[in-house]
Formats: C-alpha cells, structure tokens, sequence
C-alpha cells in the first residue's frame, strides 16, 4: 500500500535535508592486467575500465532523475596498483606513475570524479612493488587530476609498520611541496590507514581489496541533515534511549534508500550489488554537518566536553539501525569527522573551539581518524609520522579502522586559512604539538602487534 506520509517525509528528507547518495563506486580488480611490460599493463588496465565503467554515470545520472534523489558522486575504485605494477620487470617510480596517468586518464574519460585504489598494502613490510609505488606518489598525484591514494601501514593483527609511516610522512610532505600552487591539494588525496577496509567507496581510501569480486558496485550513503532534523524534532529533554532509537530509525531509512539505488544501479550494469556504507559523511554546505547533529544533541558547539560522548551513540545508532535495513553493509560505516568538509567543524576549528588533541580523542570512536585536517607548512615529517602512529594504534588496539589525511599547506601557518573548493571545502590552519617525536618515530621495525591479535 501506498504510504503518503511515507512519501512526503522522503521528499522532505531530500529537499530540506540534503539526504542524497553520496557515493557510487564501481570496485574494478585489475589483478589480470599483470604483465612484464608497463606499456602492455597500462593498455590492459584502461581497457578494462572502459569496458566496466563505460555507463557509470550514465546509468546513475538516470536513476537519480528517476527516483529524484541525488547521486553526487560517481567514482572508481581497482585493485592496489602495488600488486599489478610490481608484475613489471624491473619495475620503477617512472612506471607506476605511468599507471597513475593511465589510470586518471581512463577515469576522465567513462567521467568519473574520482578514481581510487594507488594503494599498497605494507603492514608486515614491502614489496620491491610497494617501494616504487609509496617512492612515486608526490609525482602520480602532482601529475593527475583524478587519482587518489592510499597506503596501509598496520593492522590488529600485524601491528604498525614504523618505517612505513615515517616514508608516508616525508611522501605527504612532498606531495604537498609539488602541488604548493593548488594550495597543496595532492596531500588532501593521500591517506594512511590502520585497518583498511576492502570495500570501502569513500576516497581517498576506496580501492578493491584482493578478495573482492572481478566487478562489484559498492554504495556510501549520505544523511546528516536527516539526523539533525529528526533528533531537532525531540523534546529537548527527551531522554538518551529516546534520542539514539530515533537516530537508529533514521539512519534505517536513509539506509533503505541507498541500497534500492544500489542494487537497481548494479542491475543495470549487470555487476553484483557489494555492501552499503553507512557513513554519514559531511559536506561544507550549511544543514549538512555531523558537528550540527552534536549541537541538535545537547552540545554547544563542537569541541565541547561531551563532544567525544555524542560522537560515540550517534556513531553506534546508524550503525544498529543501517544493520537492520541491510545485510550487506561495510566500508567504514559511522560518522566522519573531516575538518574541511563540514560547516561546524571548520566553524570550530576556526573559533579554537575544536584542538587537535580533541579531534584525536573523538577518533576512538568516529569512523576514520584525522581527517582533511590543514596544518602548518613547515611542520617536519617527524611530526606528522608522530600523529600517525598515535591513529594507527588507536586503531589496532580498538580494532577499527584509523586514518590520518593531513594537509601541511606551504607557506600557511596558525591562523592561515586554505580553500579548496566543492565537497573538499576549506579550514583553518591547525595547530600542532611543538615536541618532537622524531627519536621515536626514527626507530626501525614494527611496533608488535597487541595480545588480543592471538585469537584464532
């Protein structure tokens, strides 16, 4: 039967709410474009992506004009290009950003935004692959438009790769020094995990891990606007249970919505349906804030004692409410704290409400970690290998994924401001903690993984 009410509320939750798809992304394994010869790997590679890819967007543009809710981004994500690369003989840095041209060409031309996955896997250590690839990131992402990166460096399981993080970091540090005239946005393409996850349709992090399907198309949902309108529409003294349930009710509806365009995409480009991304991810456009569900919540402002607290039920409510409308969720699935990209934390940050060390503290329990965070120019790359290792063992002790995606802008410092414009929006220049790490982050090895990784 035919619910008005029903209908009227999905009209309003677009409308009003900015409820939308924030993400289709189509998971491409390229694990047969292997071959000795770099020019025969990168014909392989765009061939392929032709052939998957070549009505991605139509498609989607279609669905979004037929059930009139917006599909904002349509992207890419294939196999860790570390794996296919290293198939090359004697493969080098020059090679793989060949691949990386190959590659952000390919994504321009089936008119992706994004296209995912210069990954490496190198919790345990790397590859003759894995050194070309993290040695060639600056200039794949100096020399692209399209192309994001990503490189594991640990796990619950392994521990933390310390020589990894201390290379991203001087990586991060270069790659913001190549695209200093674009306000250093290669770094904002360039992001560490701890945990990865294999299916993930967010960038910069999105590739198709190696148990992935030939084809899959994975879905990110989108909603904070939703969220805030229904827990605004509470008694303000409605109790806690009361405020996570209708979170969980929204976060089941929103989640319904993405999964009937998921599938009905992946139909269409006759592909499997892979999971559904629950994450509740932020735009720069005012009404469309996680920080804006805090102060909905009871909060003040973002940055406020509390803030961590709210994080952590708003997080675990879309989750037990997107669980129960799907049996295919994965990815990140939460709530993303990215500075840049939400009006309430750039506002924030911006008034000092919000510190590094709180954005850290709100990690433990968000879905990723430091996220789209512009720091000072100059900050060495001992230091950045610093707040990484502080994510990565967030995240391998609490067995979630962790991610630091930093942006030290040349030439800014402390009450600097950068811009980057769209869904990646603009932030104060943060500041960080003067000490240094460096006789730490310099010692070689791994840091072991923790006891409760001995649970087979």
């Amino acid at each position: 039967m035919i619910n008005e009410d029903n209908i009227l509320e999905t009209i309003e939750m677009i409308k009003l709410h900015k409820l939308d798809i924030r993400t289709v992304t189509m998971a491409i394994s390229l694990r047969d474009c292997m071959d000795s010869n770099i020019d025969r790997v990168c014909d392989k590679i765009y061939t392929k992506i032709k052939k998957y890819a070549e009505h991605l967007v139509e498609y989607a543009e279609e669905l979004a004009n037929d059930y009139s809710i917006p599909i904002i981004n349509k992207r890419i994500s294939v196999t860790p290009i570390s794996i296919v690369g290293e198939s090359v003989e004697n493969v080098s840095p020059n090679d793989y950003v060949k691949i990386a041209k190959t590659l952000d060409k390919a994504a321009k031309e089936v008119g992706v935004n994004f296209i995912g996955g210069y990954s490496a896997l190198v919790e345990k250590g790397c590859t003759k692959g894995d050194i070309a690839l993290i040695e060639s990131i600056p200039q794949a992402l100096a020399q692209t438009e399209r192309l994001c990166s990503s490189v594991n460096i640990g796990t619950s399981k392994a521990g933390i790769n310390m020589h990894a993080i201390l290379k991203m970091a001087e990586k991060i540090k270069e790659t913001a020094e190549l695209t200093k005239s674009e306000d250093c946005i290669g770094a904002a393409k360039l992001v560490v995990f701890c945990n990865a996850a294999q299916d993930n349709p967010f960038m910069a992090g999105a590739f198709c891990g190696i148990g992935e399907p030939e084809c899959a198309l994975n879905v990110g949902v989108s909603g904070p606007g939703v969220v805030k309108a229904a827990v605004e529409q509470l008694d303000k003294k409605a109790d806690l249970s009361t405020l996570a349930s209708t979170i969980k009710k929204t976060a089941y509806k929103i989640t319904t919505t993405g999964e009937l365009i998921g599938r009905k995409l992946a139909q269409k480009l006759n592909i499997p349906f892979g999971v559904i991304d629950l994450s509740l991810a932020p735009t720069p456009a005012q009404g469309d804030s996680v920080a804006g569900i805090f102060q909905a919540m009871g909060i003040e402002h973002a940055g406020a004692h509390g803030t961590t607290a709210c994080l952590a039920m708003l997080n675990d409510a879309v989750k037990k409410g997107g669980i129960m409308a799907s049996s295919h969720v994965g990815g990140l699935s939460g709530a993303f704290i990215p500075v840049s990209e939400d009006a309430g934390m750039i506002e924030a940050a911006t008034k000092k409400y919000l510190t590094f060390d709180k954005l850290e503290a709100m990690t433990s329990v968000c879905s990723v970690g430091l996220d789209m965070i512009a720091i000072p120019g100059d900050t060495p790359a001992t230091t950045i290998a610093g707040m990484i290792a502080d994510e990565a063992a967030i995240g391998m002790i609490n067995k979630k994924t962790t991610a630091v995606r930093v942006i030290p802008v040349c030439g800014k410092t402390v009450g600097d401001e950068v811009v980057f414009g769209g869904l990646l929006g603009k932030a104060p220049i943060m500041a960080v903690n003067n000490l240094s790490s460096e006789g730490f982050v310099c010692r070689s090895g791994r840091i072991p993984a923790p006891i409760h990784s001995l649970n087979n």
